[in-house]
């Protein structure tokens, strides 16, 4: 083959494949001079000259490689391939566009609730759809599924009475025994707080008469539909429909006023079954309903468009029984399963608004914004106004570039970017973008703009995403900088995929369907590398310095205290930041203690390493006896100001289980450093490129251990379905044995994803923002930016969720290079500034916690 160049094309022509590899080194070659045309910033996601001839020394080695003339051309066509894709798609391309997206978005959601109405009670009334399983979805919110307690709870002191025919029994009956489930369908009331009453006929009107005019106690809630009973009698005829027009122009008013004092809610007419109905019910056709449908819809349709006065319509109902009437047993009543639904969406209308549960959006009022909420949102303003000043008196000269954030979770350091000091305008920029991003944050999951659905789980929606993110991982694997174990590029990696999956479980609503336990694997593995990478740390550099305690700290914890003001959530709600951030202050505290203990001073003298290891079973020691003395635990931490850091509902249970959960994850990363630490500097490892950890026999028997020990503890986890068992079966044998098979073939440790790693690199932005910009109503449900659409949806929402994740991580080592200085005075100052703030902060939620709770009382 021959390679011609027409500008920036490359065009083959057939010749030997040896003049094919060298024809390509040429072209790369000729083509190196454009490079520095593209942009360089880390920022941007453009490619520069060291770069680039990696990558093309990279396809030449696994050109030479190859033993064949086609894989010689696919090894070269693949890299070619990754090099185009990431040449014309950069991450600053990619963040202008979802910003495009976003305001796009915006407007469009905005305009159509004003114009095209934006009332959830109405989207969970009229529309929706099954997800499968008997699941329904309403329109564009979320409906919870409600238990015997809470509607009793709803429902105290309240009438409830239902009014038709045998269909709207059989939803009283359904309604009823969410409560009872015990319950026969037999009887006329249930605890005097339930009234069933016959169809349309004078006794009816008379009883609305009496509860609109009369002493009579009017209910609350009223439930009324009919029109089978009045086709059935009168065969269908056209008069029969002037007749029942004209009833229900006859109590129409009573309704209207019986809706000012409470809720009234007509049923509109389910479809039937022709095929199944009896010969006396024949005559019930669903074009006839459709005509009643229509009367109904025209007679009572108010004047009034919201408020009081109002008959509200249950038409979601008809479309529910719309899939399922065929498996009717009769052709004319619903199966149990839709009559259910229909009830579930009646008690979420009429409780939603009282109760408030997370997990159902609809038919739920906003809450006001707290002062705290405000209060955030002055310092957002003030920011901007203090940047736009600065413009305008000239300070408008930017920094050169930014530097890449540091890997905290790990405790591994990157090297700082060579670039000149901030400017003063810097920390404003990065704090009005920080306004902009939590503005979006607060309109995806605290305001009425964008939808919300339930998650549904089936086996495609699990599964397919995860083949498709491993052959992306596949496609972009590269040859690592450096064959060392557990080298950098492979904990990017290990985090990134880790972080994938875990994201993947979450919106495929897998939890409630998988048992937890692989989950539990990933979260104890991102332990363990923090244990392994923060002793690595101290034990080779041994920096105990305060700067780099309050680097890692702020970058910890900056974005949950940030979504701590602005979504009006306790820090313990962002469970994995607290749990990483008491785990690294108990590594600092075990190896800064006396006597610090690092390698030179053990280089020295053996008895050194005695000593860390006794260190090492101190904190073992001490995790044991918290973790067997439950009440000491709770009343240590339930001390204020400790207790509303750790506090989430007014209790700290859910903090002890988590931290009981994973509580050897980290000294067994600790230990694990420590090991192979010792046994790296006794040259007891080969980790030369290619070459195998340990000699060919230790290798093959630790890697066939490693394989056995791994596919059993998958096999269990798999299998496992207590709760509880799968808690405390800890997967500590499963990560080492992960390890050890990632690491002990030389190939394997001199390959990594670059697609991974790259997400690993922003996996704690990643797991804290799906909180409320992918997933919504704090996880429990999905946000909806393009409804209608499911897959469509979650490409939208990922790609832009991925975007405002890794502008954070830049945001957030903007900052922290401005608010820990290197200086001490200057950072005990801010230390002392931050523990005033923390404290002041911590005592006005106090205040507000207690208001609340006086005002639910």
């Amino acid at each position: 083959m021959v390679i011609k160049m027409e500008g920036d094309r490359q065009i083959l022509e057939e010749t030997g494949v040896d003049e094919y590899a060298s024809a390509v080194r040429a072209a790369l070659e000729t083509r190196a001079p454009a490079i520095p045309h593209t942009r360089t910033e880390p920022d941007s996601g453009g490619v520069d000259a060291q770069e680039y001839s990696a990558s093309y020394h990279s396809a030449a080695s696994h050109l030479s490689a190859c033993c064949h003339g086609g894989a010689k051309m696919a090894v070269l066509a693949y890299s070619l391939g990754k090099r185009e894709i990431n040449q014309y798609f950069s991450i600053k391309n990619a963040k202008l566009l979802s910003l495009a997206a976003v305001i796009l978005l915006t407007v469009f959601h905005t305009v159509s609730r004003y114009y095209g109405g934006g009332d959830t009670c109405e989207w969970l009334l009229s529309s929706g759809r099954y997800l499968g399983g008997n699941v329904w979805q309403p329109y564009g919110c979320m409906m919870h599924r409600y238990k015997g307690s809470e509607v009793k709870t709803c429902l105290a002191e309240k009438r409830v009475a239902f009014v038709g025919d045998s269909r709207i029994r059989q939803l009283f009956y359904s309604f009823i025994q969410i409560i009872n489930p015990a319950l026969k369908e037999d009887g006329k009331k249930v605890k005097n707080c339930f009234t069933f009453f016959r169809p349309l006929n004078n006794s009816l009107k008379e009883r609305l008469v009496s509860w609109t005019e009369g002493p009579s106690v009017k209910p609350d809630i009223l439930i009324i539909g009919a029109a089978t009973w009045s086709i059935k009698l009168r065969g269908g005829s056209s008069e029969a429909l002037q007749q029942y027009r004209a009833n229900l122009t006859a109590i129409s008013s009573s309704l209207e006023r019986l809706a000012e004092y409470g809720e009234v809610y007509w049923v509109l007419q389910d479809p039937v079954h022709e095929e199944g109905l009896s010969e006396s019910r024949k005559m019930i056709t669903n074009e006839q309903l459709e005509l009643y449908n229509e009367a109904a819809l025209d007679v009572l349709n108010s004047s009034k468009k919201n408020g009081k006065g109002r008959v509200r319509f249950l038409g979601a109902l008809r479309q529910a029984a719309m899939e399922t009437i065929s498996q009717s047993a009769d052709g004319l009543h619903l199966p149990e399963s839709t009559r259910n639904v229909g009830a579930m969406i009646l008690l979420n209308a009429v409780c939603n608004r009282v109760l408030r549960p997370v997990d159902g959006s609809c038919c739920q009022s906003l809450p006001a914004p707290s002062l705290l909420q405000k209060l955030t949102a002055c310092v957002f303003l003030g920011s901007a106004l203090v940047l736009l000043v600065l413009h305008v008196l000239g300070h408008n000269r930017h920094p050169k570039s930014r530097p890449p954030p540091s890997d905290v979770e790990s405790g591994e350091e990157k090297k700082p970017a060579v670039s000149g000091a901030l400017s003063h305008m810097a920390p404003f920029q990065a704090v009005c973008k920080m306004g902009l991003i939590m503005a979006y944050f607060y309109l995806c999951d605290r305001a009425d703009v964008f939808m919300k659905e339930q998650k549904f789980y089936t086996h495609s929606t699990f599964f397919i995403p995860l083949i498709y993110m491993f052959v992306l991982g596949v496609f972009y694997s590269e040859n690592s900088k450096e064959a060392k174990f557990l080298n950098r590029e492979q904990t990017d990696e290990w985090k990134g995929w880790m972080q994938l999956v875990i994201l993947i479980y979450h919106i495929s609503g897998a939890s409630a369907v998988i048992m937890h336990c692989g989950n539990e694997v990933l979260v104890a593995a991102y332990l363990f590398q923090t244990g392994y990478g923060h002793f690595s740390f101290f034990w080779l550099k041994g920096d105990f310095g305060l700067y780099r305690v309050c680097q890692v700290l702020f970058r910890l914890n900056f974005l949950v205290i940030v979504l701590c003001l602005v979504m009006d959530r306790p820090y313990q709600f962002y469970y994995f930041v607290p749990l990483v951030t008491f785990w690294f202050v108990v590594i600092y505290a075990t190896m800064a203690s006396w006597p610090q203990i690092l390698q030179k001073k053990a280089n020295g003298s053996g008895m050194w390493h005695m000593g860390i290891l006794v260190k090492l079973l101190g904190l073992l020691l001490f995790i044991c006896f918290f973790a067997y003395s439950q009440g000491l635990f709770e009343s240590i931490f339930s001390v204020w100001p400790i207790s509303k850091l750790f506090e989430l509902n007014g209790s700290i249970h859910e903090w002890w289980f988590r931290w009981k959960l994973d509580r050897f994850a980290i000294i067994h990363g600790m230990l694990f450093a420590f090991v192979y630490l010792v046994l790296q500097k006794c040259q007891v490892l080969s980790e030369g490129k290619g070459e195998p950890l340990f000699s060919i026999r230790i290798s093959n028997v630790l890697l066939f251990i490693s394989v056995v020990s791994f596919t059993t503890y998958s096999i269990w986890a798999s299998s496992c379905r207590n709760k509880t068992e799968c808690n405390e079966m800890h997967p500590y044998i499963s990560i080492l044995a992960f390890v050890l098979i990632r690491n002990i073939p030389g190939y394997a440790r001199s390959l990594y994803s670059s697609f991974f790693a790259w997400f690993g690199k922003i996996s704690l932005e990643l797991f804290i923002c799906q909180y409320h910009i992918w997933l919504a109503a704090d996880t429990k449900g999905i946000l909806v930016l393009i409804p209608g659409s499911p897959s469509l949806n979650i490409i939208v929402s990922t790609f832009i969720f991925v975007c405002v994740a890794h502008e954070i991580s830049l945001i957030t080592n903007d900052l922290a290079q401005v608010a820990i200085p290197k200086d001490w005075g200057a950072l005990l100052k801010r230390l002392l500034a931050a523990g005033v703030f923390v404290l002041a902060l911590l005592v006005f939620r106090s205040d507000e916690g207690l208001r609340r709770a006086g005002k639910t009382d």
